[in-house]
C-alpha cells in the first residue's frame, strides 16, 4: 500500500501551526456554547427550519477573532459571516454552530467545526463536540483520530449490518426525496439515525459508530471537515454518481469503499 504524503501546515504570525490555531478556537467556541446551552437565547430565522441563534454568533465572533489574528491573509468561508479575502491560497471553512435547531431545541447534539482548505483541498479538519468533549481531528495524510485515540471506519459490508445516518437540510424537495429513499431503504438496513448534525454524522463515520451516512442538501462548512475525517480513516465520501466528492458538492455519500459501492448500486435499482 503506497503511503498517503503528509502535508506541511501553514504557521501563524506567533509561530503555531494551524492545526494548533484551529483546535484553540474550537476549543473557545465550544466553551461559549457548553456555557450557554438550555439558558434562553435570542433567535432570528433565515428561512423555514433554518435559525440562527445568538451562540451561533457568539461562537462565530471567537472563532473568526483566532483565526484572523493568526493568519490575516487567509481567506474566510463562514456559515454567517460569508465569504471574506475570496481568492487566498487558503481559506478557513467554519461552522460555529452545526446543529443549530438541536441546540435550540436543548438536545445535546451540535458541534463546532473548522477546517482549511488550500484552495479546493482540505488539509486540516477539526468537529469539536463541547457536550462530550470529543475532538475528531485529522491533518491530510496523518490518518483520524478522536481526542488521542486513532479511529477508522466500521467494517460492515452489506446494508443488513449497516447502521445508517441521515439528515434532511433545508431544502424541501430535496429532503423530501431523501425521505422517500429512507423509506425504501429503512427495511434493508439493521437501524436508521436522524442526527440533525451532518458534522457530526460524517465523524460518526469515521469513528466506527455510523456504517453509512448520506445528504442531499449540505453547504461547504457543513462536510469540509467529515470530508477528510472520512477519508483519512479509511473511508471514502463520493457523491450521488460515484465522483469523489468536495465541499463544494450539495449531496455525499460517506462509507467503508465496500459499503459505499452496495448503497450506490442499491440507489441505481431502486
Amino acid at each position: 500500500m503506497t503511503e498517503k504524503p503528509c502535508v506541511t501546515l501553514p504557521t501563524s504570525v506567533q509561530g503555531q501551526s494551524a492545526y494548533q490555531v484551529g483546535r484553540q478556537a474550537a476549543a473557545e467556541a465550544g466553551k461559549i456554547l457548553r456555557q450557554r446551552f438550555g439558558r434562553h437565547n435570542a433567535t432570528r430565522v433565515k428561512g423555514k427550519r433554518d435559525l440562527v441563534t445568538e451562540a451561533d454568533l457568539l461562537s462565530e465572533k471567537i472563532v473568526l477573532e483566532i483565526i484572523t489574528a493568526a493568519f490575516p491573509e487567509h481567506g474566510i468561508m463562514s456559515e454567517e459571516a460569508g465569504i471574506r479575502r475570496e481568492g487566498s491560497e487558503y481559506t478557513w471553512i467554519i461552522d460555529p454552530l452545526d446543529g443549530t435547531n438541536n441546540y435550540h431545541y436543548g438536545i445535546p447534539l451540535f458541534c463546532v467545526n473548522i477546517a482549511l482548505a488550500r484552495r479546493n483541498e482540505v488539509l486540516m479538519g477539526i468537529t469539536f463536540d463541547p457536550m462530550r468533549n470529543e475532538i475528531f481531528r485529522a491533518v491530510k495524510g496523518r490518518g483520524a483520530y478522536l481526542n488521542n485515540k486513532r479511529i477508522r471506519v466500521a467494517d460492515v459490508a452489506n446494508l443488513e449490518d449497516a447502521a445508517v445516518g441521515v439528515d434532511l437540510g433545508y431544502d424541501a424537495e430535496r429532503s423530501k426525496d431523501l425521505l422517500e429513499t429512507a423509506m425504501q431503504l429503512w427495511p434493508k438496513i439493521h437501524c436508521m439515525r436522524l442526527i440533525g448534525s451532518s458534522s457530526l454524522g460524517m465523524a460518526y463515520v469515521a469513528g466506527g459508530r455510523l456504517s453509512l451516512y448520506f445528504h442531499r442538501s449540505l453547504y461547504p462548512w457543513d462536510s469540509a471537515s467529515g470530508l477528510l475525517l472520512v477519508r483519512e480513516a479509511g473511508g471514502e465520501v463520493t457523491d450521488y454518481s460515484e465522483r469523489p466528492a468536495t465541499f463544494h458538492d450539495r449531496e455525499i455519500i460517506a462509507a467503508n469503499p465496500r459499503l459505499g459501492r452496495v448503497f450506490r448500486d442499491w440507489l441505481g435499482q431502486k
